[in-house]
């Protein structure tokens, strides 16, 4: 080539390698993008699972129940979802009250504990 002409585009290997840089950025965004939906949908469940763990507590608390110690568990499904509220009842000091603990699992699967809330339920004089 002559000292004189300018060099004009660019070689094969340039652009091979331009390409190459691009498909590496453009996978790692696409795998970004997807673990983001993953985790969204997964958010999605567990604030749907705490609302539902609340519900059941208030259910509890409005219809003024006083339950014995125990477990038990009802099917609270929410936003489409079929999930189950377990409640874990057990005394406190105070004979008064007792404490609850409601964990929400999805109906098919028990072994993953979606959301946990805890809170007293109490005697109501009469």
């Amino acid at each position: 080539m002559p000292l004189g002409r300018a060099a004009r585009g660019f070689t094969l290997i340039e652009v091979l390698i331009a390409l190459a840089i691009v498909a590496v950025a453009l996978g790692a965004a696409v795998r970004a993008a997807g673990m983001i939906a993953g985790n969204d949908a997964g958010l999605r469940e567990r604030a749907i699972a705490v609302l539902s763990a609340e519900n059941r507590l208030a259910e509890m608390r409005l219809a003024r129940e006083f339950p014995a110690p125990g477990r038990g568990s009802v099917p609270c499904p929410q936003g489409g979802i079929a999930l189950v509220c377990e409640h874990t009842i057990s005394s406190s000091v105070n004979a008064n009250f007792r404490q609850v603990v409601v964990r929400v699992h999805r109906q098919d699967e028990r072994l993953e504990t979606l959301a946990s809330v805890g809170g007293l339920l109490s005697r109501v004089p009469e």
